[in-house]
């Protein structure tokens, strides 16, 4: 239900959206920072952060799906097809420069 009360304020969905895109950010940031962290205590602290993040972050985006809010279109079978292969080349970078 929008809470746009005569033109002022965000919507249900606008706020919504902003903090989907924060947690996106907040799981980002952590997982940056545990990829780039040695102390063992530590990144167990960035490994909740991230879990925390991301369990929000997948909260709020079926809290938009279940209303229609967040749409996403399907992709067709070439599509996920290059994505595959862009993959396959990047798990294994060096075979695209055998002869």
């Amino acid at each position: 239900m929008p809470n746009n009360i005569e033109g002022r304020g965000l919507t249900d969905r606008e706020m919504l959206q902003l903090c989907l895109e924060l947690e996106k950010g907040r799981c980002r940031s952590a997982a940056s920072t545990l990829l780039e962290t040695s102390h063992e205590q530590l990144r167990e602290v960035y490994q909740r952060c991230f879990n925390n993040a991301r369990d929000s972050q997948y909260a709020m985006y079926n809290l938009m799906n279940s209303k229609g809010w967040y749409i996403q279109s399907q992709a067709s079978r070439e599509e996920v097809g290059r994505v595959q292969e862009e993959m396959q080349n990047n798990l294994h970078p060096d075979d695209q420069f055998l002869p």
